[in-house]
């Protein structure tokens, strides 16, 4: 997303179907008004561009995307969390999303135990398997190596470590707790 100024002029129509925010003058598409640009491909041959403001940015979580989110509470069916990220960029929005208990991993859903692979106040990489709508939350998956917890406490305060898949350990008290551990690929790692 570019940031443009009122009048800017933005393509051609030949490059692009007109949105909201903009007007088209003499075979070109120009902003109406200052903010940023939007190119959408709706199935159309030629995108759609728009000009939005900063406040109508707002990034949603979509269908396939990788969310970081915060588990807020457990139960034996499912844990609920609220949504941070998508991908790298924090949202100014708070989201709620569900996992249920048989799509916190990819094999042996039977027995999985919510409270064995989520606590309150864990970080979560996973990803978006359903949208959500003002009343209802997203549904949400862990069921791959890559995802699952990344960030998690000890009742000691500390962070934890992972030793395994399923486990992670305090390196105060080297106490031992399950969790749907995540494989953090090195892309996801900061320098």
């Amino acid at each position: 997303m570019s940031q443009i100024m009122l009048c800017d002029k933005l393509c051609s129509v030949e490059d692009c179907i007109p949105g909201t925010g903009v007007y088209l003058r003499h075979g070109y598409i120009y902003s109406s008004l200052a903010g940023y640009v939007l190119r959408k491909n709706e199935g159309e041959e030629l995108p759609v561009i728009s000009v939005v403001r900063e406040t109508e940015t707002q990034l949603l979580p979509d269908v396939g995307a990788i969310v970081t989110c915060k588990v807020t509470s457990i139960n034996p069916r499912f844990a609920k969390v609220h949504i941070l990220y998508v991908g790298s960029t924090p949202l100014k929005d708070r989201f709620r999303g569900t996992i249920r208990k048989e799509d916190v991993r990819a094999t042996e859903k039977d027995k999985v135990e919510t409270y064995k692979s989520f606590r309150p106040g864990d970080i979560v990489l996973a990803k978006v398997i359903s949208l959500g709508d003002v009343q209802s939350n997203y549904l949400l998956t862990t069921a791959e190596n890559e995802l699952g917890v990344v960030v998690a406490h000890s009742e000691a305060g500390a962070q934890m470590v992972p030793i395994s898949w399923c486990e992670m350990q305090c390196p105060r008290t080297h106490t031992k707790e399950f969790r749907k551990v995540a494989r953090v690929q090195p892309e996801y790692l900061q320098a």
